[in-house]
């Protein structure tokens, strides 16, 4: 075999990113190439590294970018070229996903390969939909069948009868156009009518739909309602379990799309958080977080930390700003001497902590008018030395209230909020009107977010909430023209997050 390059075929599994094996994830982030099909969940592309070359060669309903002899001949190419190449395969590679064919191609050619299981639909997507694929009240067999077979193959190799009447858990892969063929050959074979069938589309991810039914009335129900592939069929009586074991669907956000427009860099917390409760997360940043463009202010600040009688820290960002120059001074926590430290917001606080930093006033309601009161009700104004590290955009009332209070104020750039460019396929959601929520975090989200939207759509979507992550943010989103709706009670992420599920919990009909 030759030693130059190596195809590893990896199995994606059936969208969810958390079902990923971990070997997948190291696949991803060694890759020169990824070549990935329409089944696989594109976040998964963010674990390979931004230069990386992907290749989509996905097909769906008779529609084929690339036909499978030149994606067997592009994995052969590329692996000779001597890269490492990962074919990213919805489910699992070797089951209904043509991997034996491209293991053969790659093993004829002389190229080193490996495989990769993933985790395949038969199984995820009725544990999703809380269906059981086995149980020892219901059935002992398990059968994973093909519910779209070769078309170029004379005649079915599917043997029904045995199917019919084994008694087992049956999982139909892309069998939606060809269900009324596969029920007809259940029921003429001996499976009885009233069998229990649920058809799963988009299994394990935030537009799972599941239609019930039976072998009598599936076909009916699915023509019905107008599911589309890709779906698996699962048939037998494990289905019926689905009342008792549901989980997955009845999260408090579930079937709700919302919009995240924090930077980058800061949004897969709240993501998370959304999405570990059923909502479909499209993250949207309009700000891009970049140093200042003269950081000589804040390094003089930060060089002379020790001298002021208080440190103000109003976000994540500038922690993490104030201790970069520290580092490149070759200093750290020490420097602070005997500064106090006050911060707004429990991430700020948490972030400080990770620091080696325990703040000594952190008020309750985390604003800045908020902080003002506490520092003033403390005697801390009047006479004090402050250094306030803040974003370029930041508003003023801060600094100027304190300063109107008898306070020696310094101000340095920490950061800048700079505008990023729009998403396409979230814009187009917007347009038509497919989300829920839009969330800020900060009025420059808002501002940005309107700009951005205005310029690419004419005006704001109407048909959507706009939920803001307190007073501030909805102060600076108003003068946007922004009409907020829901106002998070406690102004951090778990607070935005509470305030949603509370919201549509109390919609609910």
């Amino acid at each position: 075999m030759a030693n130059e390059g190596i195809v590893y075929l990896v199995g994606a599994g059936p969208g969810d990113p958390g079902l990923l094996t971990l070997r997948g994830k190291e696949c991803l982030e060694l890759a020169d190439v990824v070549v990935y099909d329409q089944l696989a969940n594109r976040e998964f592309l963010a674990w390979a590294e931004k230069a990386t070359e992907k290749i989509y060669v996905g097909k769906h309903a008779g529609q084929h970018t690339m036909n499978q002899e030149d994606i067997n001949a592009l994995l052969v190419r590329k692996a000779r070229e001597g890269k490492v190449v990962v074919r990213l395969k919805g489910g699992d590679p070797y089951v209904f996903g043509r991997g034996g064919e491209e293991a053969m191609e790659l093993y004829q050619a002389g190229m080193r390969f490996e495989v990769v299981c993933g985790v395949t639909s038969g199984i995820a997507a009725p544990a999703y939909a809380g269906i059981p694929v086995t149980h020892r009240d219901c059935n002992t067999v398990m059968s994973f069948i093909t519910g779209h077979e070769d078309p170029l193959k004379p005649e079915s190799t599917i043997d029904w009868e045995s199917l019919a009447r084994g008694g087992g858990t049956l999982a139909f892969y892309m069998g939606v156009g060809n269900l009324s063929g596969i029920v007809e050959n259940l029921v003429r074979y001996g499976r009885k009518p009233e069998t229990p069938v649920a058809l799963i589309r988009h299994g394990t991810l935030p537009t799972q739909e599941v239609v019930e039914g039976t072998l009598a009335t599936i076909v009916e129900r699915v023509r019905a309602v107008g599911l589309k592939p890709p779906a698996i069929t699962l048939v037998g009586d494990v289905v019926g379990l689905r009342a008792s074991l549901r989980w997955f669907d009845q999260r408090p956000l579930f079937g709700k799309t919302v919009v995240v427009t924090r930077s980058r860099t800061q949004s897969s917390d709240v993501a998370r958080q959304l999405q570990d409760l059923g909502a479909q997360v499209l993250l949207f940043p309009t700000i891009n977080i970049e140093p200042p463009q003269d950081d000589q202010p804040l390094r003089q600040a930060v060089a002379a930390l020790s001298s002021f009688d208080w440190v103000l820290f109003t976000s994540v960002n500038t922690v993490d700003s104030v201790f970069a120059a520290l580092d490149a001074l070759g200093g750290d926590a020490r420097r602070f001497g005997a500064s106090r430290v006050a911060a707004i917001g429990s991430a700020t606080l948490e972030r400080l902590r990770v620091k080696g930093l325990r703040p000594d006033l952190v008020p309750s309601r985390f604003t800045s008018e908020a902080l003002l009161a506490a520092l003033r009700d403390a005697g801390q104004i009047t006479g004090r030395k402050f250094f306030m590290p803040r974003a370029d955009i930041a508003p003023p009332f801060l600094p100027d209230a304190l300063r109107a209070a008898g306070a020696e104020v310094t101000e340095a750039t920490a950061y800048r909020t700079v505008p990023a460019a729009p998403d396409e396929d979230v814009l187009n959601v917007l347009r038509n009107g497919g989300a829920d929520v839009v969330t800020f975090t900060s009025s420059s989200t808002a501002a940005n977010y309107a700009a951005i939207v205005r310029q690419a759509l004419g005006d704001l979507p109407g048909n959507v909430l706009y939920a803001s992550i307190g007073p501030e943010t909805s102060s600076g989103a108003s003068r946007e023209g922004l009409q907020i709706g829901l106002e998070a009670t406690e102004s951090t992420i778990p607070g935005l997050v509470a305030a949603l599920v509370r919201h549509f919990e109390g919609n609910k009909t």
